[in-house]
């Protein structure tokens, strides 16, 4: 890293280390993400087979949890029966959310009725077992938002990952029960939307995340991201909302604690 300072109390609320990403080096990845000061991992499925993989990585390593889901790109490959399966992963008792589900209209990698219909479907299992959810927007605000106040969202609630919109969004969301997690990109020199929602989030509602090994940031832009990464963000945040960064890795660490009842 390129950063020698450690820090205590951090999270990262969103991950995928089961990608083939870090098959070469995963436990050092873990090693390092410890060495950080992580105290909790949350490892996000995007399918039945990656949703697996997230639960034997989580029953590997004490500090690393599991959510289970179809993410929207995965859509189209959801079969009758899925829903079932899914149910079935959250009897293990590291899996700690569903997801992560949404829309994509970026990509479109599924038609897009089919998004619509997946991502409801999995807020109504979510309602019926209980469980927060991770929830994916991309080029989609308006539709996300509509499906969520037309579904309803769990009683515990759920966290909208890597938050792309404004802060007028970030607001209704956190009014649904919504927590806003703020990744990399909060670190890009012209992102001033985001560090705009950043700074203004309440602290109980915010939670930090790499999305490994997508979106790294600044300055390591161009590299694999991974856990021992959401330093930079946790430090970009604080510096925005004029706390320390002790403080606010802090904070994220027990809103994440409380979102997925996490002891």
């Amino acid at each position: 890293m390129n950063t020698t300072q450690k820090y205590h109390d951090l999270v990262d609320s969103h991950a995928h280390l089961d990608f083939n990403n870090f098959d070469r080096d995963r436990e050092e990845v873990l090693q390092r993400a410890k060495n950080q000061g992580l105290k909790l991992i949350v490892n996000i499925g995007f399918d039945l087979a990656s949703s697996k993989e997230s639960i034997k990585l989580a029953a590997q390593y004490p500090f690393v949890y599991a959510a289970v889901g179809i993410h929207p790109h995965d859509a189209v490959n959801a079969l009758s029966g899925y829903l079932g399966e899914l149910e079935e992963m959250t009897h293990h008792p590291k899996v700690v959310a569903l997801g992560e589900m949404g829309l994509d209209f970026y990509r479109d990698r599924s038609l897009r009725p089919v998004q619509r219909e997946v991502f409801r479907q999995q807020l109504r299992l979510a309602g019926k077992i209980d469980l927060p959810v991770i929830i994916h927007d991309r080029d989609a605000h308006e539709e996300v938002l509509k499906i969520l106040e037309e579904e309803g969202l769990p009683a515990r609630g759920g966290v909208m990952h890597c938050f792309s919109g404004d802060l007028g969004l970030a607001r209704k969301l956190v009014r649904l029960g919504l927590y806003i997690s703020i990744a990399g990109p909060v670190t890009y020199p012209r992102n001033h939307k985001l560090s705009e929602v950043a700074a203004a989030v309440p602290l109980e509602r915010l939670l930090i995340e790499t999305d490994a090994p997508f979106l790294t940031p600044s300055p390591l832009r161009g590299k694999r991201n991974e856990p021992a990464y959401v330093t930079f963000v946790a430090e970009k945040v604080a510096a925005l909302r004029g706390i320390s960064v002790e403080s606010l890795g802090r904070a994220c660490l027990e809103n994440a604690r409380k979102l997925f009842s996490i002891e």
